[in-house]
């Protein structure tokens, strides 16, 4: 079977809370886990009040302690805003309570606006230049104990010591983190739902550039998507207009909770916004199952994916269950 999975941001429905969100994360988690998902990630953003997820390596534990089989994991950890030695202790620590079960995707960005992310770093000695690369490198420093002598870190160990980190993934939406990925000798995630960049071309970039490392002798490259799936494609479709509203609002900077489709098709959309749609559904598969499968399967043809990771953000979380189950029954 082609390896399926599930990005989770925790969506936060309008009518309902944070709270909530997080639950229905826990119970689609051993959905997930009952129907055969390979791995179940959850993000990390901020000050967004239709996403709940925050503390991705809370929630890694809480989703571990309730599945059985499932591989669980950050998409991902934003490295700037946490010291390299806070991520190798927290997920080591994971990983030695589930051990070969927790993955450590990490990525570039902040996830949140400008504001919010000096909040998070203010105590680390704020840089203005991308430090990924800096963090990374101390990160895997910590890791294989080699800061040379003399050096801050030389005798700094992430505990528990005895227990490696879990295996290594780096998100990307650009032709620079495909690159990087490869160089580095990471597994690449490609966050095709948002990018604006050409994903069959970024998977070329990441093998191209591909190193092995003492991780991964191979290249490694996971498509992530979005896709509503319901019984029918008009249900889909009816499903889909929450998609619409909540990607038309983002653009004017209004970041709601997610609406039901009642309240997205009652909106007045103005041509702008009709045009920002069709932009955005060229990355949404909506539909039936045979329809969702027509248009994931020349994507995933075209990227020669090893793994599709999926999202789906709809207002109703019985839909969103039963879309997840949809598909699983379409891969087989």
């Amino acid at each position: 079977m082609f390896p399926l999975s599930i990005l989770d941001l925790s969506p936060v429905a309008a009518g309902s809370g944070g709270a909530q969100a997080l639950h229905n994360s826990l119970d689609l988690a051993q959905h997930a886990d009952r129907l055969g998902f390979t791995r179940y990630w959850v993000a990390e953003h901020h000050n967004m009040p239709a996403i709940a997820s925050s503390a991705p390596d809370i929630m890694i534990g809480q989703i571990a302690a309730l599945t059985a089989r499932i591989r669980v994991g950050s998409g991902g950890v934003m490295l700037p805003n946490h010291a390299p030695l806070t991520v190798a202790e927290r997920f080591k620590v994971l990983e030695a309570l589930f051990p070969g079960r927790i993955d450590l995707g990490l990525g570039r960005a902040p996830g949140t606006d400008p504001a919010t992310s000096y909040a998070l770093r203010r105590r680390q000695g704020i840089s203005e230049e991308d430090d990924f690369l800096e963090r990374f490198n101390e990160l895997m420093l910590l890791e294989t104990r080699k800061f040379p002598e003399g050096h801050p870190f030389h005798n700094v160990h992430a505990m528990p010591a005895d227990v490696p980190l879990p295996p290594i993934y780096l998100l990307g939406s650009s032709d620079y983190s495909a690159q990087l990925a490869g160089r580095i000798g990471a597994a690449f995630a490609f966050a095709h739902h948002f990018a604006n960049f050409d994903a069959a071309e970024a998977m070329r970039l990441y093998r191209e550039n591909f190193k092995p490392s003492p991780a991964h002798a191979e290249p490694y490259a996971i498509l992530a998507t979005h896709v509503v799936c319901a019984g029918t494609d008009a249900e889909a479709e009816r499903l889909a207009a929450t998609v619409d509203l909540n990607f038309v609002r983002r653009a004017k900077g209004e970041y709601l909770p997610l609406a039901s489709p009642e309240e997205a098709a009652a909106y007045d959309y103005s041509p702008a916004d009709r045009a920002r749609i069709a932009h955005n559904r060229q990355r949404v598969a909506v539909g039936s199952p045979a329809t969702v499968m027509a248009r994931l399967k020349p994507l995933l043809d075209a990227t020669e994916a090893d793994e599709l990771m999926v999202t789906t953000m709809v207002h109703d979380h019985a839909a969103r269950k039963r879309s997840y189950a949809l598909l699983a029954q379409a891969f087989g």
